[in-house]
């Protein structure tokens, strides 16, 4: 990824509303979430959202598909990825102490410890 598409990516996620819904797409996984369910789930008028789903597609960071009537909104997992390995292939000079691996720094193994 280049510094562009990087400053782009984050410059959309810049915005309440717009993390909250690219937060929310990440959760549905694959199947997504119609636009209306998400304006929904987010208490914002449709018209506004429609803008901020548009703002995050034109970042590559979400993808829509019509199917009859409805647009349906996917998290584009390729591009966060590519996004979260550009902000860490630098991470503290390798330093293993300081930067820990991402699933730890997110707290996945204290859930997991949690579930078992």
């Amino acid at each position: 990824m280049d510094k562009t598409l990087a400053l782009n990516a984050l410059s959309s996620l810049a915005h309440e509303t717009r993390l909250d819904a690219f937060r929310l797409l990440i959760q549905a996984g694959s199947p997504g979430i119609p636009a209306g369910q998400i304006a929904e789930s987010l208490d914002v008028v449709q018209n506004t959202m429609s803008s901020h789903l548009s703002i995050l597609a034109r970042a590559q960071l979400v993808e829509k598909t019509r199917d009859g009537r409805v647009i349906r909104y996917h998290a584009n997992y390729d591009h966060m990825r590519e996004l979260l390995v550009y902000l860490l292939e630098d991470c503290c000079r390798g330093n293993s102490e300081i930067c820990l691996p991402i699933a730890e720094l997110a707290g996945f193994r204290e859930r997991a410890d949690v579930a078992s």
